[in-house]
């Protein structure tokens, strides 16, 4: 018999697949976000919003307002899944809970002071995760 043969158990080999792809596609999903943010020369800073120059709409953001948050919860998720362990799924969801109450609804509050009824059409056509 071979060296690896059997040696390697499939649902292990299916979470290192499915943790790799799931991490690529997190950061992917976080580079298009900045990407976008820099072609549009706004800030990437989340601690400043009221320094964002302009709503974007393009790219990624036409169907996630929080594209960089949303790759940082794949990779979450990518997490659990080479941990193979689905206990470990509480952390993406309090990720998810925690980055929305002290992050995205302050921000949101600061684009529809700054912007009004533009960022309000924005939000209404554009979903907050996906």
């Amino acid at each position: 018999m071979r060296h690896l043969e059997l040696k390697i158990p499939p649902l292990i080999v299916l979470a290192i697949a499915a943790a790799g792809t799931l991490l690529v596609l997190g950061i992917a999903i976080m580079s298009m976000g900045v990407l976008a943010f820099r072609k549009a020369r706004t800030t990437v800073d989340p601690r400043s919003p009221e320094n964002t120059s302009q709503i974007v709409r393009s790219g990624i953001y036409r169907f996630t307002r929080n594209p960089m948050y949303l790759g940082m919860l794949v990779v979450l998720i990518a997490w659990m899944a080479w941990l193979s362990n689905v206990g470990a799924g509480v952390v993406p969801v309090l990720f998810a809970l925690y980055i929305t109450r002290w992050q995205i609804v302050p921000e949101e509050r600061a684009l529809a002071q700054k912007f009004g009824a533009e960022y309000g059409a924005y939000r209404d056509c554009v979903r907050r995760w996906l």
